[in-house]
């Protein structure tokens, strides 16, 4: 992680890199979570990726702020205490010069979670003001979270330009008049070295993998999802999950009844499903490059991060129908949402193409959603603003 600038903490200007001819680093802000937060996600490892590639664009990035602005209930109180922190902020920065930034960035801007800081800071210093995964949500303003739509709908509004990553966001800004300020930026993934893909041995059983959060809401659906599929997916097969969470306990009840051979109605034959925790993303790679599928319905994804992920390894994957797999998974079969007949033949015919599918996913994630390809657009796009 390069330099940070935290209260306390020194302010000195960091050495700038080249950035479309000019020497400028960038104020980075993620007000969903940032870079360096401890707890793992994809907002986390999206937001790391940009660093990667601001980086490679010849740009220096300071993460400005680590405040997490992020309400995900509506409540007023909350959203208070947050603008005022976020003014705090804001006091800090400006005094601070934002480390001689010449422009500002920000990753993920939504109604629970605005981008209460760059706006100010970009005004008060004359930076460009770019904002990468901006959401318009208009249904939202008016309920508990009105306060926030408002501030994430001026922040978006006040932007000089704005990536758009997902299909499903790009109608709203176009319908708010602001398409001459879009640029699509595909999420990135590090893809590594090449995996070996081995091929399934005549015998073994099908080695599936999940790899997710076991938070409460669509994550908790997702799962509850895929094991309905499961019961509809003769053996052999063993599914491994990596992932832990608050509703773990809710999770491995749902998958119980596949701890050996199912009998009677199902008739499976030999399946099981081992529970390995939260893992670092190296054992996750190892266990992507080792499995033959990828299972994930992905209920609610915005972007899902763990389908490019799976690309880079060459792992196929399956997952429901929607805007973020439409956009994001590279290789597989998709099934219609809630549809476990259908998620279930999805996995048989991925299963049976695995060795053409793997190879079609790592060229299309390599080709389309590689650090590489998503530092040349940052840096065409940004150097624009400084010209």
């Amino acid at each position: 992680m390069t330099e940070t600038l935290t209260k306390g903490a020194t302010t000195a200007s960091p050495m700038p890199l080249a950035l479309g001819g000019r020497s400028v680093p960038v104020a980075f802000y993620a007000p969903m979570k940032a870079p360096d937060h401890p707890v793992p996600s994809g907002d986390r490892e999206i937001a790391r990726h940009l660093f990667a590639a601001l980086t490679a664009a010849g740009a220096q990035p300071v993460l400005a702020s680590s405040l997490r602005v992020l309400d995900l209930k509506g409540d007023a109180a909350v959203q208070a205490q947050l603008e005022e922190a976020a003014a705090q902020e804001v006091e800090r920065i400006v005094v601070a010069g934002a480390g001689g930034a010449g422009l500002w960035l920000t990753y993920h801007c939504h109604y629970k979670a605005p981008d209460l800081i760059g706006p100010a800071v970009s005004r008060a210093l004359g930076l460009p003001y770019a904002i990468v995964e901006p959401s318009l949500s208009p249904k939202r303003r008016e309920g508990p979270w009105a306060r926030f739509a408002a501030a994430s709908e001026a922040a978006i509004g006040a932007a000089n330009r704005l990536f758009w990553t997902t299909q499903r966001d790009r109608p709203a800004l176009e319908d708010a008049g602001l398409g001459s300020r879009l640029v699509h930026l595909p999420p990135a993934v590090a893809t590594g070295a090449a995996p070996p893909r081995l091929g399934a041995p005549a015998g073994r059983p099908l080695r599936l993998l999940t790899v997710a959060m076991m938070r409460p809401g669509d994550k908790a659906e997702s799962y509850r999802r895929l094991a309905r599929a499961l019961r509809r997916v003769p053996g052999p097969w063993r599914l491994d999950i990596l992932g832990d969470g608050p509703v773990r306990a809710e999770i491995e009840a749902l998958f119980a009844p596949f701890s050996g051979p199912l009998k009677g109605a199902d008739g499976l034959g030999d399946v099981a499903v081992g529970f390995l925790g939260a893992r670092p993303p190296a054992e996750v790679r190892i266990a992507m490059e080792a499995a033959d599928l990828l299972l994930w319905p992905g209920v609610g994804e915005g972007i899902g991060m763990v389908w490019l992920e799976a690309g880079a390894a060459g792992l196929p994957v399956v997952a429901e129908d929607g805007p973020a797999a439409r956009d994001t998974v590279a290789a597989g079969r998709l099934a219609p949402p809630g549809d476990a007949k259908t998620f279930a033949t999805a996995i048989a015919e991925a299963a049976a193409a695995r060795a053409e599918l793997s190879h079609k996913a790592r060229a299309a994630v390599i080709a389309r959603h590689s650090t590489g390809s998503l530092s040349a657009t940052l840096g065409e796009s940004l150097a624009a603003l400084l010209s």
